[in-house]
């Protein structure tokens, strides 16, 4: 039988350490940047010296990507709570829909994971990690939704791509927008009224 090995002290302070970096590194990429931020700033934000920062980090662009996989972190445990819910699979989607737009009007989220993230992690390995992410909540809602009758039954993976895709490019026009208030209940009224349409046409079909 194998015995967890006790966290000791230096664990929990390696850890701690770890996490006020990516706290500070959050903060000021979210207020000034990736350009405008340094490694010092950072490093004086979190009350760490610049060594315990490489301790952790090889450079900047590891201290970007370990707060962008913590802000969208945050954004999935957040979407996934909604989407396991005890409530009808629509009810859970619609709820989904407009947690993620409001997670795209969230400064930290906008900043970091919309604005700066494909220009830092190269587009490709943003698309990577964004897929990483939201995809698998996209497919399990969208196949929660065919299993209620909500939507006729269509080749999953290719529809949670297109899915994707349009979320994708709606999370970008909410963020570049000059009213990303304004965009995103655009976002939300359009998504819901198309839904809404698949829906109807599934109801459509079922009576027939």
């Amino acid at each position: 039988m194998n015995v967890a090995t006790p966290r000791s002290r230096r664990d929990d302070y390696t850890e701690s350490t770890r996490d006020a970096l990516i706290d500070s590194a959050i903060a000021l990429f979210t207020e000034r940047g990736y350009a405008g931020t340094s490694l010092d700033e950072i490093a004086r934000r979190a009350r760490v010296t610049k060594g315990a920062l490489y301790h952790h980090f090889t450079g900047k662009q590891a201290v970007f990507e370990a707060a962008f996989d913590a802000v969208e972190t945050d954004v999935k445990g957040r979407l996934e709570k909604i989407l396991r819910g005890a409530e009808p699979p629509w009810e859970r989607a619609l709820a989904g829909l407009r947690e993620f737009i409001s997670s795209c009007l969230d400064p930290a989220y906008q900043r970091i994971a919309l604005h700066e993230a494909p220009v830092v992690m190269g587009w490709q390995q943003w698309r990577d990690a964004e897929e990483r992410y939201s995809f698998g909540l996209i497919k399990a809602a969208l196949q929660d939704l065919i299993d209620a009758g909500d939507v006729t039954s269509v080749p999953v993976d290719v529809a949670s791509r297109l899915l994707f895709g349009a979320l994708a490019s709606a999370a970008t026009e909410i963020a570049s927008s000059a009213e990303p208030e304004r965009v995103g209940a655009e976002v939300e009224q359009v998504v819901v009224a198309l839904l809404q349409q698949v829906r109807d046409a599934a109801r459509s079909h079922r009576a027939r």
